[in-house]
């Protein structure tokens, strides 16, 4: 049996809460853009008694539901599971009972699960090596928006937190940011100019270095959608590129004046806890990571197109390089 509540506000650890002012600056042809206090979102909160839970389809429906309102959930197990086994079972049960789509490959060399821990290989040059494989942070995006496909989901499970205070992940709410954006920067940030290239590390066919797309899209139920990480992304237009600056100042802001930035520090998501999102609809970063034991395992799932991309970048492989 599963148990659902709702969990307070996740602030920085050790910090009580702050009130926050108003800021603004200005925006195209002198308006002002506010960024003002906001509620904080909640994140739902389910605990797991046993690996079989992964099979009741109450439980799986709760898990879907809260991805498709809330877009954020947090589980903690209350058992042991190194090998990730109530993850798996949950996944290809989102699947068979509401129409997740399966689990995506990480790489050609890698299936499913991605271990998110610093590498051991300090031979390897820092180009061949993941972000998530380094201890440095890792600024705002989204999972694999290089892909014409990226994966609407995604879960982390915490099998060793950083025990130094460090590795905390952020996440936003992609709603709230885009409150913060000219009209002009949303009607630029959904054509398809920008392109994106794919990291080396994740180059599925040798040929296929980059694509052309948008930042925003939409779904069916008119809900804004984003793909993002800055470091990958090339403005081809100059609205595209001021967009991009107004998008960046936003996250700047928010990040620094808005209680709407979640940050799940150790003490929120302790050793046997998963924190699942909506790639598409939630933002997350993480700052420096402090331990070197630190190791989480990922798992992306639900690829479908994001409505605005076009055709991929078909380069000679000496020319990404």
């Amino acid at each position: 049996m599963t148990t659902i509540h709702r969990t307070p506000r996740f602030l920085r650890p050790g910090c009580p809460p702050i009130s926050f002012h108003s800021r603004h600056r200005a925006g195209p042809r002198g308006s002002c853009q506010q960024y003002a206090t906001a509620t904080a979102p909640t994140v739902p909160h389910l605990t797991v008694r046993d690996v079989i839970d992964s099979h009741q389809r109450h439980h799986v429906r709760d898990v879907h539901t809260q991805l498709q309102t809330q877009g954020i959930l947090k589980i903690t197990l209350n058992f042991c599971d190194k090998e990730s086994q109530y993850l798996e079972k949950l996944i290809k049960g989102l699947g068979s009972n509401h129409g997740h789509g399966p689990p995506i490959t990480h790489s050609a060399s890698r299936g499913w699960y991605w271990d998110v821990r610093p590498s051991k290989n300090t031979l390897l040059p820092m180009s061949t090596q993941a972000r998530s494989e380094t201890m440095r942070e890792f600024p705002w995006h989204t999972d694999c928006s290089y892909e014409h496909n990226p994966p609407e989901y995604f879960a982390l499970q915490v099998l060793q937190p950083d025990r130094c205070g460090g590795g905390t992940l952020s996440v936003l709410k992609i709603d709230h940011l885009t409150r913060y954006l000219s009209r002009a920067a949303k009607a630029a940030l959904f054509e398809p100019e920008f392109r994106i290239t794919i990291p080396p590390e994740f180059v599925k066919e040798p040929n296929k270095l980059h694509i052309l797309g948008s930042i925003l899209s939409t779904d069916e139920d008119h809900s804004t959608l984003m793909r993002f990480r800055e470091d990958i992304v090339t403005p081809v237009s100059t609205r595209a590129a001021s967009a991009l600056e107004e998008l960046k100042d936003a996250l700047k802001h928010l990040e620094a004046s808005s209680q709407a930035v979640l940050h799940l520090g150790p003490s929120v998501l302790p050793e046997n806890s998963i924190i699942l999102l909506n790639n598409r609809r939630w933002l997350h970063a993480r700052n420096n990571v402090k331990d070197p034991a630190r190791h989480l395992r990922r798992v992306r799932w639900s690829a479908v197109p994001f409505s605005n991309s076009i055709s991929s970048g078909m380069i000679a492989g000496s020319e990404g390089k």
